[in-house]
């Protein structure tokens, strides 16, 4: 994790942001929220330190949406691409989706969570550590 930079985006390109500082450990969560959030078997994140992330172009079209009592979810409103969350249990930092990173991380998933909750027709075809809810 030597790389204090990264750049990312929205699909359409409308919405651009920095990292100027550590991504956290990458996480693949299976709960039914991130995969109704992102369209797919489950979400890829990482916390950030709020402090560490700027938009730099389109900040008028980062939405956001309170899907639970505890949790934002940021997102393009003109693409849709999700960008992060935001946890009223931790509001230091986001958990930033990793798949919209234009730079490159070298950094892998350390585990799958919420795998009690996982989709039905998913197969997790790895040996990283999985846990039926958050450890």
């Amino acid at each position: 994790m030597s790389q204090q930079y990264y750049a990312g985006s929205c699909l359409c390109g409308a919405l651009r942001y920095e990292v100027r500082g550590e991504i956290g450990d990458v996480v693949q969560c299976h709960c039914q929220r991130c995969r109704k959030a992102n369209g797919t078997a489950f979400a890829t994140n990482a916390p950030i330190k709020k402090s560490d992330f700027q938009v730099v172009q389109g900040e008028q079209f980062l939405k956001s949406y309170q899907s639970t009592a505890t949790t934002q979810r940021c997102f393009c409103s003109e693409c849709g691409s999700p960008i992060m969350s935001i946890k009223a249990d931790t509001p230091e930092y986001y958990r930033l989706r990793i798949g919209t990173l234009d730079t490159p991380l070298a950094q892998k998933p350390m585990m799958h969570i919420f795998v009690d909750s996982k989709a039905e027709w998913d197969v997790i075809c790895d040996q990283l550590p999985q846990y039926p809810e958050r450890p």
